[in-house]
């Protein structure tokens, strides 16, 4: 039976435990450049003893940010900064992997602290935002363009080139951002998806344009790196939504085209939604889609416990678990965790437990 502290092997990539750095936006960036804040903040949590770190949603254009402030890696300049990142995060033992992401109608954003609120041009904001379809995510929120077919291709190649890069920067995993509400998830749900072509109305063409970038990014990124994906694995709506079925349906079919592991979250395709929000809420879909789809599953989501989060391991409900807040309140948890649960003599990683 496996527990949080047993190393888990995806292809050539070993992971020293199941213990997974959720990516977390930093608003930190300057035109996409990672800086020392991004050194300090994912090195630490590699020092602090996660398996794997995973930089914040870095966007493939810069029209795909969600706020001016996120991480991009649409320009071969931004690997420098990236590289020396990683570099730390695998000498402190962790895997590094980067999350690939667009924001498309939900873009030019104010950062959380700011507001959250949309942006013009005027404020650092930029237009046009698209999407699948001409449908704003709020009444606040500016209307996108729908993307024309040759836009599509673009976002395809876009998805592609930042693979290649961050495979020059040194990271080890590419987990690709379907989920919350952004671009992927935008073409995923039927809520925002209107399209009358062939990126629309079914099931088969909703999941085109996810299944193309996979395969794009496949054919670059080495058979020996994992391939993640993150979904919303429902949109919380009783009808004409994403749901779990359409979930387990499309990860059957990512697992084909060589898709390792699915990173379940839920939610954000539109405001307004009740989620019943509670500790391990979302690692029912994890459960769902690791035994019904028959592919590695991430379970995310109020896990804050050394107990809960091992238990989801032990009952095989995931394979991963990914934290991200109790990561920034303490960077150093899976320590304690692992002194809590009585694995750390032998836990694989030099440090003084005089602290503990």
């Amino acid at each position: 039976m496996a527990h949080l502290f047993e190393p888990f092997k995806i292809r050539e990539v070993v992971f020293r435990n199941r213990i997974a750095v959720s990516p977390m936006c930093q608003y930190s960036s300057t035109n996409g450049y990672a800086n020392d804040w991004h050194v300090i903040h994912l090195a630490s949590r590699a020092v602090g003893g996660a398996g794997i770190v995973f930089t914040e949603a870095a966007a493939v254009e810069p029209r795909g940010r969600i706020s001016p402030q996120d991480l991009g890696i649409w320009s071969d300049s931004h690997i420098e900064t990236l590289a020396k990142t990683v570099a730390l995060i695998h000498n402190f033992g962790a895997v590094a992997g980067i999350q690939l992401a667009h924001a498309g109608r939900k873009a030019s954003t104010a950062k959380p602290s700011k507001g959250g609120k949309a942006l013009d041009e005027s404020q650092e904001g930029w237009r046009p935002l698209v999407s699948s379809s001409a449908i704003a995510f709020s009444q606040d929120s500016p209307v996108p363009e729908a993307l024309s077919l040759e836009g599509i291709q673009e976002i395809i190649d876009a998805f592609a080139q930042a693979a290649k890069r961050s495979l020059q920067a040194g990271f080890k995993v590419v987990e690709i951002h379907a989920a919350h509400g952004y671009l992927l998830h935008q073409f995923l749900s039927p809520l925002s998806n209107h399209r009358q072509d062939d990126y629309g109305g079914s099931f088969e063409n909703r999941t085109r344009l996810l299944r193309e970038i996979v395969q794009a990014v496949r054919e670059v990124w080495p058979h020996t790196h994992p391939l993640w994906v993150r979904i919303s694995a429902t949109d919380w709506v009783d009808n004409d939504g994403w749901d779990i079925e359409q979930s387990i349906a499309l990860s059957d079919k990512l697992k084909s085209l060589g898709v390792d592991l699915i990173d379940n979250s839920s939610g954000g395709i539109i405001p307004g939604v009740h989620i019943p929000i509670k500790p391990g809420y979302q690692t029912q879909f994890a459960e769902r889609i690791r035994r019904e789809a028959n592919i590695h599953t991430g379970a995310v989501g109020l896990i804050t416990s050394p107990e809960q989060a091992d238990e989801i391991i032990r009952t095989e409900v995931a394979d991963i678990v990914l934290l991200g807040r109790e990561l920034l309140r303490n960077p150093y948890w899976p320590h304690l965790a692992a002194k809590q649960l009585g694995h750390d003599k032998l836990w694989p990683v030099q440090y003084d437990r005089a602290w503990l």
